[in-house]
């Protein structure tokens, strides 16, 4: 790859992201149309990465096609962001303890602590220069070989079905404060979790990394900063969650094929 298609798509990434935090921060607000020469100004970049970017963003659900030409923003509700969270942590909290009780695969292991060296890359810049795109690559990356690795495709089904769910995903990273100082903490602190998920993974320790994945996805929560009424709400509905899913999972022996999602999932949790 070329020293500038790198380049190109390092301005994407960062231009996904920027978009993705002035939606959250209230820069952009729903139903504004996005300028794109105006959102290029402000980040310093030309117009051709925020163009690349707005697609991206209305797969994630943050923007949409406005009648015309061009995009708007979405309304999203922190309550559901705040609820996609909860069920996150839950089901991802279930798929590492499977791991942990049959035991990591060694080929599991070495591509997790590769994640884990990439993190430590990332971090060791600068605050102001900690190139937030890769964290979040690296992110998914390391989410996704936990729930690779746990073989459960119930999980995997619900999985896919959170991540529509606007800044669910773990490569949809974003933070509702300024301040470059802020955010180098909130990642360091999570990828200090990530290596206490691995060394727990590797002892086998079942109910410990199940735990350590709930806390894990609250974290990312505070990264948001969502109001207080939206975290208060889903911790009341969580645990009912939790104990629907986790029934369903342990019944997977010989039922997987006849168990969706639906049957799981709350009504007020689907997307139609």
């Amino acid at each position: 790859m070329s020293k500038m298609v790198t380049q190109d798509i390092s301005q994407m990434a960062r231009a996904v992201v920027s978009l993705r935090e002035m939606i959250l921060q209230g820069e952009l607000v729903p139903g504004q149309r996005i300028a794109e020469a105006r959102v290029a100004d402000r980040l310093f970049m030309s117009r051709t990465p925020i163009r690349q970017a707005l697609p991206l963003l209305a797969r994630e659900g943050l923007v949409e096609i406005a009648a015309g030409r061009g995009y708007v923003v979405r309304a999203v509700r922190p309550e559901d962001v705040g609820d996609a969270l909860d069920v996150r942590g839950v089901v991802e909290g279930l798929a590492a303890r499977r791991v942990a009780e049959r035991g990591i695969s060694g080929t599991c292991l070495v591509n997790l602590r590769e994640c884990l060296a990439e993190g430590d890359a990332v971090l060791s810049a600068r605050p102001q220069e900690i190139d937030e795109a890769a964290y979040a690559r690296m992110n998914a990356q390391f989410h996704g070989l936990i729930l690779s690795e746990a073989e459960i495709p119930l999980l995997s089904e619900l999985y896919e079905r959170i991540e529509k769910i606007p800044y669910s995903a773990p490569v949809n990273l974003a933070f509702g404060e300024t301040g470059t100082a802020r955010v180098r903490d909130l990642l360091a602190y999570a990828h200090r979790q990530h290596w206490t998920i691995v060394a727990a993974l590797e002892r086998r320790e079942s109910a410990r990394v199940e735990s350590l994945m709930r806390e894990h996805a609250h974290l990312v929560k505070e990264s948001l900063a969502l109001p207080a009424q939206a975290t208060a709400r889903t911790r009341r509905r969580v645990g009912a969650t939790h104990t629907t899913v986790r029934a369903v999972s342990e019944s997977l022996q010989g039922s997987a094929g006849r168990v969706t999602s639906d049957d799981v999932v709350p009504s007020t949790h689907r997307t139609h």
